[in-house]
Parts: structure tokens; C-alpha cells; sequence
């Protein structure tokens, strides 16, 4: 059997840059909203409609490529994502309607489930030890922010010099470029025991298991708050928030329009989210996880709160950024470090990717509502208050999950 117990193994480190690349592109689908809309003339929900199908074609894709990952192989699976990915970006480009649009973000979606947390967190799971496998996973999320970071502000930029259907072109590319990565990623050979359970054994067990229908339930308002957050929050501050001052802190750094500190506002959230992440990570080694992600939707439900209950002002967009941000991701290693510790790390891409689906449908949720609401009411109020209550949900439904994993394990 492959030795389990360095941290930062090929696995880890090939696995971060491809989640890093993947993230950077989808994080900047929030940009395009207005230049897009302002092209053809279209509605505010017609290009959430088509980014709230790529979140939701994201969450239905991601337990078929975990279960690709197990059965066929990892690098497979990735390679078929990351050209799902590459053909969505292409065929969105030459998109001239809503509907075409919205039915190429189906294959972004499925490139999504591919190359991003679903896959990756599995086969580093496996290639971590018990000890360090809440940090390794955290490490992978991290990843994700960090393309976040400059992911938006990329976009906004090469928007200045080329059209968008150029940008989205260059994104291909991008994309395929990190299967030159793919051969120093070896996944480790999986135990007797672990190779003795079949696939659906362990999904039986986890399907009549009261908990995993709690984690399930419970990640829906992460995937509503993130998905409405990262689609909307940029125009959300360009049209709400108050003007930046001339010759203040943020005009001196470049920073002079709420269109740039509406992309610019993403990257803060990126930045915090992997000090966020990684603390999560430490955290998840130590403590009770679903006391932590109780924790954890508590304080996003008394952020998002706060935040829309004060005047909307360049100071308080950068404090919701960096608040919110710290824990933005801090939801996915506890969540799927949870799914390990109760249900193993064999089957774990297929059973996070059922968990994440819950994710993805409050994904879809989110960012369809933010349009079609903001068309009927020409304000993202109550969007926001949703966001509120579903958090407050998520609260109450972590707190009876059962931690014991020999109880969830033992024969049936």
C-alpha cells in the first residue's frame, strides 16, 4: 500500500493548482453579468438563469464524475471535465441568445464538477492520513480561493482590452493547460478493506443514515449564499453602493469605480477565505465538526444581516468582503472531512458529490432569485433575507448529526 503519510504529496499539490485554475474562471462569471446584459439588451435574470443552470448542471455532474474518478480513474475523470469545461467556454462565446447561453452553461457546469471540489477533495482524501487529512483538504479549498483572488479582477481587466467572447476563448485554453499537470498525479492505492466494500454497500449505509440526510440538507443555504454572493455581488456594488472618494485609500490603489471594487470585492473574499479555510482545517483535526459548521453558519447568518442592514458604502463593502470571507469555504473541509470520518474515503467523491448536489440546488436557487427578483422588485432585499433564513436553517440542522463512525459503519 502507498505511504499516506506526507502532507504535501504530487496529489496535493497538482490537485491545488487545477482547483485553482478552475475556480479563477468560474469566480469571474459574476463580472460578465452587465457587459453581457448591456450587449444584447438582455434581462437581469435571463444571465442568472444561465449561470444558476451551470451551478446546478456543477452539483448533478459532481457524484457521476466522483463515481467516474473511482471506477475508471481520477486523471480520466479530470481530463473529461476539463474538456466539458473547454467546449462550454467556446460554444458560450458564440452564444447570440439566452437560451443558447443557458444551455451551453450546462457543459461549464458538468467541466465545474470535473475540476473542482469533488474529484480533487476525494483523491487527496485518499492520499492523505487520518492525521493530516483535515489540513490537506482544507489546503485544496484554500486553492479555491485563491483563484478567487484574482479570478474577477483578471476578468474585469482583460474585459477592458477584448471583447467577451475573447475572454471566455483565453479561459479555454487556460483550462486545458493544466492537464499538462496530470501525470505527477498518482492516486494512492486503495487498502484490502477499503477495495472489499462495493460502491453501493456504502451508499445503502449512507442513505438510511439519519446524518447523512442532515449534511445533505444542511449544505443547501452554503451553496444559496455563495452562488448569489459570487453572481451578483459585483453588480450588486456597482448599482448600490455609495461613490468611492476621490483621492482616498481606495482611489490611490487604483480602485475608482464600484464596478472595480464590485470584482475587487471577490478577491477580498478569496483572501480571507484561505486564512478561513485553513483555520477550519486545524479546527476540523480537533473539534466536533458539525459543532464547527454550526458555528460557522452562524456567523455568515449574523454577517450577511448586519451588512444589509447598514448603508451601503465602499467601507462596508470591504468589511462583508473580508468577514464573509473568512468563512466562505470553510463549510468544504468540514463538510467532506465529516463525510470521510463517517462513511470512509473509498466512496468519498461519490457521497460528497450527493452532499454537494444539495449545495448546488441552493446554488441554483440563489442566483436565479437574485435576478428574477431583482427584475420584478429592482433591488437584492430580499434575496438577501432569504439568504438569512435558510442560514439560520443550517444552524439548526448540524447540531443532531450523529459523529460516531463505528455506529454508521457497524453491518447491517
Amino acid at each position: 500500500m502507498q505511504s499516506r503519510t506526507t502532507m504535501f504529496n504530487p496529489v496535493l499539490l497538482v490537485g491545488c493548482a487545477i482547483i485553482l485554475v478552475s475556480f479563477a474562471i468560474r469566480a469571474s462569471f459574476g463580472v460578465f453579468q452587465i457587459p453581457i446584459a448591456d450587449d444584447f439588451g438582455w434581462m437581469r435574470s435571463e444571465f442568472s438563469l444561465a449561470v444558476a443552470i451551470q451551478n446546478l448542471a456543477w452539483g448533478i455532474g459532481q457524484p457521476f464524475f466522483g463515481a467516474i474518478a473511482e471506477k475508471v480513474g481520477d486523471r480520466k475523470a479530470i481530463i473529461l471535465g476539463a474538456v466539458f469545461y473547454a467546449t462550454g467556454l467556446v460554444l458560450s462565446a458564440s452564444a447570440m441568445t439566452p437560451q443558447a447561453l443557458q444551455f451551453y452553461e450546462f457543459f461549464v457546469g458538468f467541466g465545474i464538477a470535473g475540476t473542482g471540489f469533488g474529484v480533487i477533495l476525494a483523491v487527496v482524501g485518499r492520499a492523505s492520513s487520518d492525521e493530516h487529512r483535515s489540513m490537506s483538504l482544507a489546503i485544496a479549498t484554500a486553492a479555491g480561493s485563491a483563484g478567487q483572488i484574482f479570478g474577477a479582477p483578471v476578468a474585469e481587466w482583460m474585459l477592458g482590452v477584448m471583447a467577451w467572447q475573447q475572454v471566455f476563448l483565453v479561459f479555454a485554453a487556460v483550462i486545458l493547460s493544466v492537464l499538462l499537470l496530470l501525470p505527477l498525479m498518482r492516486a494512492p492505492v486503495a487498502t484490502r478493506v477499503e477495495l472489499q466494500e462495493s460502491m453501493g454497500a456504502i451508499l445503502g449505509k449512507a442513505v438510511r443514515d439519519p446524518s447523512f440526510t442532515l449534511i445533505f440538507l444542511g449544505f443547501f443555504s452554503c451553496g444559496y449564499q455563495l452562488g448569489f454572493v459570487t453572481a451578483h455581488f459585483p453588480a450588486f456594488v456597482r448599482e448600490m453602493c455609495g461613490p468611492i472618494a476621490a483621492g482616498g485609500l481606495l482611489d490611490s490603489i487604483g480602485i475608482s469605480t464600484t464596478s472595480m471594487l464590485g470584482a475587487v470585492s471577490l478577491s477580498f473574499i478569496g483572501v480571507f477565505n484561505i486564512v478561513g479555510t485553513l483555520m477550519a482545517g486545524w479546527l476540523g483535526n480537533r473539534y466536533s465538526k458539525k459543532y464547527l459548521l454550526a458555528g460557522v453558519y452562524t456567523l455568515r447568518t449574523i454577517i450577511a444581516s448586519v451588512f444589509i442592514l447598514m448603508p451601503i458604502t465602499p467601507t462596508s463593502v470591504i468589511i462583508f468582503s473580508s468577514a464573509m470571507g473568512a468563512f466562505w469555504l470553510a463549510t468544504v473541509p468540514l463538510t467532506s472531512g465529516l463525510v470521510a470520518h463517517l462513511y470512509g474515503v473509498r466512496y468519498m467523491g461519490t457521497l460528497y458529490g450527493i452532499v454537494f448536489l444539495s449545495h448546488q440546488i441552493g446554488s441554483f436557487l440563489g442566483v436565479w432569485l437574485g435576478g428574477r427578483l431583482f427584475d420584478i422588485y429592482g433591488d437584492y432585499t430580499m434575496v438577501w433575507w432569504i439568504g438569512v433564513g435558510v442560514g439560520a436553517f443550517s444552524v439548526i440542522v448540524h447540531l443532531p448529526i450523529k459523529e460516531n463512525r463505528s455506529a454508521v459503519m457497524s453491518p447491517a
